[in-house]
């Protein structure tokens, strides 16, 4: 049998099967270098020159960044400030979901680290007050994508490498997709709370506006640190998220004070493990990529789109059909590394902006987490609330037909993405 036949039997097998996605790229990976009785010396030659990245040694910084600030006692008080901006409207707690989750994405970047984080706080507070779980959960994965398009963000990070695009104009294009992703999801949130008689918080006045302002103001202090950092030419991106780590481990332990010098070794410890899985998965999906370039697969994909239309609109819809299911079943950074490139050719091809076309590739995978059957916000958030994955895809497509909206509109108006970076990269 042909190796590549093989190697895609192997891929989908171990998907069907639950295996992790890296153990999947590199399992596949070697079953074709067999087959194909090819040196597997391969393997980790390609892992490293994978790896060999100085952007890349910011995602393990950005990702202990993220826990200190969690350890810090961070999530409680931008959940605070979000309530007390918009708990008061009607459905206050999902309206304070989604404002926490735009507000936390400048803090963990991943969509994961947000649906854990903010789902273990306000899925069961959200229960108490009356909202179904289902909801509840609901509320918290559609909104945890906000976190990979606010930056700091790890899928931005690894476009930046993939393409040679600079990181700051890559968080710069995702940051106005990202805050129109929660306010288009927060329209559906106050629909539906209307139809519902959803409870609402009290409101507590302007003096709790500032004074959970004043409380938080630290935790959205490193997302300024970092962005006008990068953007301003100050430090790079790996400098970004040592200084990211350095500012967490200062606030939690001498400003906030809940962040204890024994919680230091666990916290270095999970995010070591973190940040090296995220490596691993980087190591075995440019093994993949390799296989597929050398089969001349991405040839074949730019054939196969070219040969139904060359209009860039049909290109861009047929790219968002496949990024969207692709980010349903597969982890972002791998789909990232094995699609982005010849996906990139062929926008270039067609006369879209690179990052433009990236902007919206990531846009559509992160929407991918939440989207059923198998998004992975959507498996932490039903674990959370202890309900089925039917009752949270039952409740999610509100939100989902939200993000769906902003996704054509970001796809269809470049300027959306293309604005800020051309303020600071023109």
């Amino acid at each position: 049998m042909d190796p590549l036949y093989l190697l895609a039997l192997a891929f989908l097998g171990g998907l069907l099967a639950g295996m992790p996605v890296a153990v999947v790229l590199g399992l596949s990976s070697l079953v074709y270098l067999l087959a194909g009785d090819i040196p597997l010396e391969v393997i980790p030659q390609k892992m490293f020159s994978g790896m060999d990245s100085f952007v890349l040694l910011s995602i393990p910084g950005f990702v202990l960044a993220g826990n200190l600030m969690n350890g810090g006692g961070i999530t409680d008080r931008i959940l605070r400030f979000s309530n007390s901006i918009v708990g008061h409207f009607r459905g206050g707690l999902a309206q304070t979901n989604i404002v926490g989750s735009m507000i936390f994405a400048g803090i963990s970047g991943t969509a994961a680290a947000d649906a854990a984080s903010q789902g273990a706080v306000l899925i069961p507070g959200m229960k108490r007050v009356g909202y179904t779980v289902p909801y509840a959960a609901a509320v918290t994965a559609a909104s945890a994508v906000v976190g990979p398009m606010i930056p700091p963000s790890v899928p931005m990070i690894i476009v930046g490498s993939l393409t040679g695009i600079s990181v700051g104009q890559m968080f710069l294009a995702g940051a106005v997709p990202g805050v129109l992703l929660g306010l288009g999801m927060m329209v559906p949130a106050y629909i539906l709370a209307v139809r519902h008689n959803h409870p609402r918080e009290p409101w507590r006045g302007w003096r709790e506006v500032a004074a959970s302002g004043r409380s938080a103001i630290w935790a959205m202090g490193m997302m300024a640190l970092v962005l006008f950092g990068i953007v301003g030419g100050f430090f790079t991106p790996t400098e970004a998220a040592v200084i990211a780590v350095v500012y967490a481990t200062v606030i939690g332990l001498f400003v906030y004070r809940e962040l204890g010098w024994r919680d230091l070794p666990r916290l270095v410890t999970d995010s070591a493990i973190s940040g090296a899985a995220i490596m691993v998965l980087v190591g075995f999906a440019n093994v993949f990529g390799w296989i597929l370039a050398a089969e001349r697969v991405p040839q074949a994909l730019i054939g196969v789109m070219t040969s139904i239309s060359t209009e860039k609109w049909a290109i861009m819809l047929m790219m968002n059909v496949l990024l969207l299911g692709v980010g349903m079943f597969m982890e972002t950074i791998a789909a990232l590394i094995i699609l982005f490139p010849p996906l990139l050719a062929v926008a270039v091809q067609v006369g879209i902006e690179p990052v433009h076309f990236a902007t919206f590739a990531v846009l559509n995978l992160m929407i991918g987490l939440s989207t059923p059957p198998v998004g992975v916000c959507l498996f932490i958030c039903a674990s959370i609330g202890r309900i089925s994955i039917w009752e949270i895809t039952v409740a999610i497509w509100p939100f989902l037909l939200a993000n769906f909206a902003v996704l054509a509109l970001v796809t269809a108006v470049p300027d959306i993405s293309l604005w800020l970076p051309r303020q600071f990269y023109p």
